[in-house]
């Protein structure tokens, strides 16, 4: 197991100040900082502080270099080329990139786009918006009430028609990890006309907890967060093949994203550069590249099995709570260390407010994925999300004061 204790120094958030005794269990919507981050990036800005890719001068070839190497860093943490990754504000904005470049120019009327009941939004309305643009049509993978999609739904769902499956890795609410790899061999086996459909991946919640290979997953794209793994907020990054990229239309416009510019026309830039217009976040690109190379000293597999092993004895303490109700599949090792649940009688915002002023950060509301919430048939719910620096011990005191929730809520029973 790793020493989650020892590991909470190395954060300056959860070892000092007013919050050095917060229960901090809300990683699912971002994770806590490293010192080597928070440094990596004050470096960057105390020593090589200038635009990447526009100056001639010593400094500027400083900056670009640090932000190119950070691209190396993300794509051998994927294990992808360095012109296949494209630096992004976020995950949104990734998916939001391959809906209005790629989607806009290849989904056309009578066409299909799959996706599951259980996306974030951010991998929801993008593709909402090419179907009533382009005349195609949204079509669901449903899942179980435990996340399950079975072979026969997908196998009934991916078509002829289909252009597009964009599907989540690991859901922010059930924390179900998804069978990428047959989904997305069968889509590209059967998807468009035979030609084979496009996969895209939102790997948000996959990458910061566990192992994610592009070329083992049969991605064609791949977009996640960086402030979900340790790095900055900010910066995101999209993965993408490189014969897709280079076919694609740029999503902005604008400085450094251009070879040539006459009055009338341009000639773009290559891939990835391309895709990155304006100034570019090299200060959060640093700082992601930090975050990585942090997690791949501790491990990713290493972290995969602590997130089991608390969600574990998070589900173990939880099923003894009278009133409490966990939301998804009764195995732990199927949770991806995300606990989400219900307390009969008390909502979700009331569990998160009573929980706060007992110094435990939680989330409560819709997670971002209201139509999952609907087939729940709830509301809200409310999630405990745990990551490598938690412990058993926090895990402990967290069952000892949820037990109590629904007495301080006003229940006698």
């Amino acid at each position: 197991m790793i020493d989650s204790k020892s590991i909470k120094k190395d954060f300056p958030l959860l070892s000092g100040g007013a919050t050095k005794d917060l229960i901090y269990f809300d990683n699912a919507a971002t994770t806590q900082r490293p010192s080597c981050v928070i440094d990596a990036v004050k470096n960057f800005y105390e020593t090589a502080n200038a635009n990447p890719l526009r100056g001639l001068y010593a400094l500027s070839v400083k900056a670009t270099d640090m932000y190119e190497d950070s691209r190396r860093t993300v794509a051998d943490f994927l294990n992808a080329k360095s012109n296949e990754i494209i630096f992004t504000r976020n995950a949104s904005e990734s998916l939001n990139l391959v809906a209005y470049t790629y989607g806009l120019a290849n989904v056309g009327p009578g066409d299909e786009i799959v996706v599951s009941c259980m996306e974030h939004h951010s991998n929801l309305l993008p593709w909402q918006m090419v179907c009533e643009t382009k005349g195609a049509a949204l079509v669901f993978l449903e899942s179980d009430l435990d996340g399950t999609i079975s072979e026969e739904e997908w196998k009934s769902k991916i078509g002829p028609k289909t252009k597009i499956v964009s599907i989540t890795h690991v859901s922010n609410v059930l924390g179900v990890t998804n069978p990428v790899r047959r989904i997305a061999d069968y889509a590209h086996s059967v998807g468009n006309g035979g030609k084979g459909a496009v996969v895209v991946v939102d790997a948000a919640q996959s990458v910061p907890h566990i192992p994610v290979d592009v070329a083992a997953l049969g991605a064609d794209f791949l977009a996640f967060s960086g402030h979900k793994i340790c790095g900055p907020m900010g910066i995101g990054v999209l993965f993408g093949k490189i014969n897709l990229l280079e076919e694609m239309p740029p999503f902005l416009r604008g400085g450094e994203m251009i070879e040539y510019v006459t009055r009338d026309s341009a000639t773009y830039a290559e891939v990835p550069h391309k895709f990155e217009a304006g100034t570019v976040n090299a200060s959060g690109a640093v700082g992601l590249a930090a975050a990585i190379d942090y997690v791949k000293n501790i491990g990713i597999a290493e972290i995969e099995k602590n997130d089991n092993a608390l969600a574990t004895l998070l589900i173990e303490k939880m099923r003894n709570i009278p009133h409490v109700n966990i939301i998804g599949s009764d195995d732990p090792a199927r949770h991806c260390g995300i606990v989400t649940f219900t307390i009969d009688g008390v909502h979700p915002h009331d569990i998160a407010s009573i929980l706060d002023s007992e110094n435990i950060a939680i989330r409560a509301g819709h997670h971002c994925a209201q139509p999952l919430m609907q087939k729940l048939g709830v509301g809200s719910t409310a999630r405990a999300s745990l990551y490598f620096y938690n412990t058993e011990q926090e895990v402990e005191q967290f069952a000892e004061k949820l037990a109590k929730v629904r007495g301080w809520a006003g229940f006698k029973d």
